[in-house]
């Protein structure tokens, strides 16, 4: 399994912020959560060949402002040849269906 540096970073972000679910964690407890992820999982590193894939997706698909994070998610994938997302946000990963497939927990 793997997780990008992104999806790191949006895991902190979202994880400090008071949600409607439970109590916001401090930037130190989501920032340890997020360490024991990257030691668990592999860390799919941006690159110039996910810089590559990101400029093919826009090219590809009608998309801007917040889901350019999502295509370079996508893009991260492609580039480093993984096919499965695992997301809640099926919806938002709709549209890239033609190159991977989205599994909803």
């Amino acid at each position: 399994m793997s997780v990008s540096p992104q999806i790191l970073r949006e895991y902190i972000s979202v994880m400090t912020q008071q949600q409607i679910w439970g109590k916001a964690l401090t930037t130190t407890e989501a920032a340890v959560d997020a360490a024991t992820f990257a030691a668990r999982f592999t860390v799919l590193e941006d690159s110039p060949a996910v810089w590559d894939r990101l400029i093919e997706l826009c090219r590809r698909y009608p998309f801007g402002g917040r889901p350019v994070h999502d295509a370079n998610v996508v893009a991260t994938m492609l580039a480093h040849g993984e096919r499965r997302l695992l997301t809640f946000n099926q919806a938002d990963f709709r549209r890239f269906a033609p190159l991977i497939e989205v599994v909803t927990p």
